[in-house]
Order: structure tokens, then sequence, then C-alpha cells
């Protein structure tokens, strides 16, 4: 899938195949394209900890030489991604053992507020590739003999290790909404600090985490009492999570209306300690619950530890699931994660915002080919769909179709059927084997998906293999003679993003035409006449055109031939919709004036030949123009031309 040989990629870190893997999944469900990103300025941003694959991967056979150094070192974590996906932003793997993640998602946000990347990823990654944390933390009594982390809580005795990877996918707000990205949470807010010499290198630091969490509150533009929860560090050990307590409670548990106390939980007691990628697993959650409006509870708590004065401050533990209710602000979330190492992040993440009302598009995303709304849909409700399928591969084609079946059976009641046909068009890359499914609603995607899962054939099933063009897609525009009578009239009616254009081209043809677009596209009359057909084509292009860029069909080169011309200039931004609708106007009106003064005839001859056939007459005939190899155009007297054309059928 990533083009990694399997010699190299047997060598390869877990953590860089999950890291890979996740990092093409976040850009997807943010509706993005991965490929559309290649040369981009996006960073790459890892939090991990060397698990010591690097030294398991010693061992391995000699036909992998050479692949071991890149496939177990900790830099190419981050690395790996820029390189596969094309990114050429900063790309930074940041090693600060259990906050590791956190950090690297505060050095994202920074990036993109100085601008050094338009796009982030974010991660954390832990594979435990040999034992050597157990052994560690065993000798120094830190794991749970029971594997479970029981964070704040009497019972607490010790952590319990978990795997994972994770990754946030992150721009700038007003990048987000002029795009159309789906905006799942704002970080709002965001600090990193050290506890330098203090009580011991591994040991947590009261004060540093107060300073640290007051510093992201500052950062955020926030009082304390403005955020309601915070997913905590939590690890489950007896001289942490106290720590970490008092901390909270010295901060966020001051000044508050003991009422609306601060709500505290740990994702630890879910999944355990994830290590390096605790902080964003811990991120993930807060986003969960800030858009379900639940606070999720604390699991494995008796009762709260005695080492910690909970009457100092309003800070209560979640001992069950709460509801998260709308108070007229937006919900909030600080996520902390500490490190052995002495480095400490804290986040604060706030409910996203109500999306605004459409803006007109931004003339370098969209020139101006017409005045389509960006919300407007590109299909009406019931109207015939197209499904894209593609995958690496006949096998990976079935495997995508397999799981679109089992996601439309899942969500029938939550995605429309249209919403999920753009998606699938505009925001998933295009692999070689493809096939488009036709239909109306879930169940003709589920039975074009099981019919390519099992190789059985649909009458609304296409399939193929093809090119992937590295260098985007063409839009060609012919000139006249492509037309026929009811041309776009059936789109007209299905899509409302058609319609939307056609009505903008009628209004820009109006003050140099005499007739109305939508009656000569409904009854097809007129489409003899060079000055309505030619007018009446150029509006149909252009509206094509709109209706292929509002489902992610976006052109690296237009290019038109004869009137199809001034379709191109208007598609590509030279023209705007008003000065396309006079040019083709004008010259249609002007063609009509001078008709009767001589013709045209195309001839399907090479033009040396052709230019031997015109020796007969000489003055009375010129050659116009020169389609083709063997297609040239001729012009000149009615008369002459009628004699050409007998010769020519003999």
């Amino acid at each position: 899938f990533f083009g990694i040989s399997p010699r190299e990629a047997s060598v390869m870190d877990p953590q860089q195949r999950l890291l890979l893997t996740a990092s093409w999944e976040a850009l997807e469900r943010a509706g993005i394209d991965p490929a559309t990103l290649r040369g981009e300025q996006a960073g790459v941003f890892v939090g991990s900890s060397d698990q010591g694959y690097g030294a398991a991967a010693a061992a391995a056979p000699d036909r992998v030489e050479g692949h071991m150094l890149t496939g177990g070192s900790g830099a190419v974590l981050s690395g790996r991604i820029a390189y596969t996906l094309g990114f050429e932003g900063p790309a930074v793997t940041i090693d600060t053992m259990c906050s590791s993640s956190l950090v690297a998602l505060h050095l994202a946000v920074q990036a993109l507020r100085q601008d050094e990347c338009g796009i982030a990823l974010a991660a954390g990654a832990t594979v435990m590739a040999t034992p050597r944390n157990f052994v560690e933390f065993s000798r120094q009594r830190g794991l749970a003999p029971d594997g479970r982390c029981k964070p704040f809580a009497a019972g607490a005795d010790g952590t319990g290790w978990g795997e994972g990877v994770g990754v946030l996918m992150l721009e700038r707000l007003s990048d987000a909404r002029r795009l159309g990205h789906p905006v799942l949470a704002v970080v709002r807010g965001s600090a990193v600090n050290q506890d330098g010499a203090s009580n011991g290198l591994t040991a947590p630091n009261g004060p540093s985490q107060e300073r640290v969490i007051r510093a992201a509150l500052a950062n955020a533009r926030l009082t304390p009492d403005l955020v309601d929860v915070v997913e905590a560090h939590g690890t489950g050990t007896t001289l942490g999570d106290p720590i970490e307590a008092q901390a909270l409670l010295a901060t966020y548990g001051q000044g508050r209306d003991a009422q609306t106390p601060l709500w505290l939980g740990s994702v630890k007691s879910n999944i355990g300690h994830l290590q390096a990628s605790s902080g964003v697993a811990g991120v993930i959650k807060m986003v969960l619950a800030m858009r379900h409006g639940i606070l999720p509870k604390l699991l494995h708590l008796d009762e709260p530890t005695s080492h910690v004065d909970w009457s100092s401050g309003a800070v209560e533990l979640l001992t069950e699931n709460r509801d998260w209710p709308e108070t007229g602000r937006p919900r909030r979330a600080g996520v902390s994660s500490f490190g052995g190492s002495g480095t400490n992040a804290h986040i604060v993440l706030e409910q996203a915002p109500a999306s605004e009302p459409e803006t007109e598009p931004d003339p370098e995303d969209a020139p101006e080919t017409s005045s389509v709304p960006a919300a407007l849909p590109v299909f009406a409700p019931g109207a015939t769909l197209p499904f894209v399928f593609s995958g690496r591969g006949a096998d990976g084609l079935a495997a995508q179709a397999a799981r679109l079946t089992a996601f439309a059976g899942a969500s029938e009641n939550a995605v429309r059927p249209r919403d999920l046909a753009w998606s699938l068009a505009a925001t998933r890359a295009a692999f070689e084997n493809r096939a488009v499914a036709l239909g109306t609603d879930h169940t003709d995607l589920t039975r074009a998906a099981v019919a390519l899962t099992s190789g059985a054939g649909d009458p609304a099933l296409v399939t193929g293999a093809f090119d992937v063009a590295p260098d985007g897609v063409v839009f060609v525009f012919p000139g006249q003679g492509a037309q026929w009578v009811g041309m776009g009239r059936e789109l007209w009616e299905v899509s409302p993003v058609f319609a939307a254009s056609m009505v903008a081209c009628g209004e820009a043809l109006a003050p140099f035409v005499g007739w109305s677009l939508e009656d000569v596209v409904r009854s097809g009359g007129g489409l003899v006449d060079v000055d309505v057909v030619q007018p009446v084509s150029w509006a149909v292009m252009v509206s094509l055109a709109a209706v292929w860029r509002a489902v992610g069909v976006v052109p690296s080169v237009v290019v038109g031939h004869s009137q199809g011309e001034i379709a191109a200039a208007v598609v590509a931004g030279g023209l705007s919709l008003e000065d396309g609708a006079r040019v083709v106007a004008l010259r249609s009106r002007a063609i009509r004036a001078i008709a009767g003064r001589g013709g045209m005839v195309s001839v399907s001859l090479p033009l040396a030949e052709v230019e031997e056939l015109l020796a007969g007459w000489v003055g009375r005939i010129d050659v116009a123009a020169v389609n083709g190899p063997g297609s040239v155009v001729v012009a000149g007297d009615a008369d002459a031309l009628d004699e050409l054309v007998a010769r020519c059928e003999l």
C-alpha cells in the first residue's frame, strides 16, 4: 500500500507501520485525500520512547541488512510519515517519556501558529517490542500486580502498561472552515515546562505541575473556573497520583463554586498506561466526551485515596458517568501528561464552535468559474448517485468494498447516501483498481459492494484498472458540433450545483441575447442557430465543470477547441463569468451576421493531400484549420465547396 518492499517492512518498527496507517486514516477522516498534500508544507510531530525494537531486530537475517538502521530508528517515526506522504514541513520525533505525545501536540500547535506549516499531524506511538519496561518497573515495584491502573483510588498499587497509536490532524480554525473540513474540537491553549532540580529525576514535582497548568490557562486566556474537567495523567501510583491531585486542587480547585466542581478522570483506568502515547489517548477521549456530552467515569475506583486532602478545593472524581450539560459557553477540558524525564505538558481543549454561514470561496481555491455556493448539494435527494470504490490491486478493491458494506449497514440512519457518495469521490485517494456503482440509497450501495467482493456481476457496477495520473486531471472543452437536443435537461433537474450554475450563466447571457437559456435547454428549440447553440454549449460546459469541482475533481489543466476555448478560459479563471458570456454571445452573433458568404468543410485527409487536392480551386478554397493528422477544415465559396465535396465523394 505504501510502496515499501517486504524485505524492508520485515524489519520496520511496528510503531512506524501503525503510524503510517493511522496517519492516512486521520487525513481521510478529515476529508483530505493524502495525495493532495504531497509537496505541501505539512508537519509531522510524533511522541515516542524507544521500546528496543532496533536491538531486537539485530538478530534479523542477513538479507535485510541495510534496512535495520532506518527500520528501528526513533527519528524515522516522523520522517517515515513525511517521506511516504511527501510532506515538506517540519518532521520531528519527541521523546520526553510519558509526556511525549502531548509535547508533540504542543509543538504542532506552535508550528501552525508560527506558520511553519499549514497542516500538521500530532501523534503518539507505543508498541512494547521487548519486556524491558516490565522488568525495570517491576524492580521498582511500580507495576500493579493485577495489571490494572487505579487512578486516585485508595487501592492504587501501581500502573499497568498498555500499547497503542493515536494521530491527531491539526490545522488553523480559519483554514478548516474555509476548506470545509470537520472541526471536532479546538486547542485553546497549551504549555510545556520542566521539573528542573527537584526531589528526584523521575519523581513528579507538584509546583512544576501547577506552573504548567497556569501557563496553559494563560495561553488559552481563560480562568480555571471556565474549564469543566481534567483528563489527568493519573497512572495509579501511590507517589504520582497524590502529587498530581494536589496540584489540580491548588489550580483548578480554587475560586470555583462547589456546585460546579472540576471533574477528574483518567483514560488509563480504561486502556492502561500507553506511556509515550498516553497524552494523545487522553485528548481523543476528551474530544469524544465533548461531542457526546458525557463525562466517562473512572474505573477500578474503590474509594478516593486518603493521601489527598480532597476538601482543599472543588475537585471531584468521576465515580459515575455524568452528563456534560450545555451551559451557554463551550465545553472545555484540560489534559495533563507528565514525563519521567521531568518534562510536563498541559493542553486546554474547547468544544468546536458552531458552523458559520458559508462564505464566498477563496479565489485561490476556486477560480471565478461560477457563483455556486460551496454548501449546495451536488445531487438532489433521490437522485442516482455514483459510489466510487478504489484500492491497490483487486484484493484491496474487494477489501474496501467489504468495509463499505459494513459501514453502510452500521450507519444507515446516520449518513445520507449523497454525503457518502461525495466523500468517496472527493475525499479519498484514487488507486489503480476502481469500481463505480450507481444507486440511490444504502441498499444499492450494499448490493454493489457485495457483488464486487464476491466477484459476481451487477448491471449497476463498472470496474476497471487505470494508471494513476500524477499530474492530475485535464478538462477538454469541445467546439460546436458536440451538442444534442436535450443536453443538460435531466442534469438541471437532479443536480442543484448544475442548476445554480446554469441560472448564473443565463443571467450573464441575458444582456446579449433575446432568448431564455432555461427555455432552450428544456425545449431543445433553437439549437440549429449558431447564435443560440454556441452560448448554450458554453453554459453547459461551464456548469459541467462546476459539477466536477463540487465532487472534488479539480483540473490541473484546461484546454478548449474553437468556441470551447471561451469555456476553458472561464473555468481557469482567465475570464469572469460575465466576460465569458459577453464574448461567446457577441462572437456567435458576428458569425451569424456573416453567414451565407461562404462555408466550411471538414476533410478527413492529411494536410499534404488536402493541399494537393485544392490545386483545382486556387483562390476559391483555402485551408482554414488543421484539427489533427487526418482532419483538415477548408473554407471558401459555397459553389466551390460543393464541387470539392462531390470530388471527395467519388
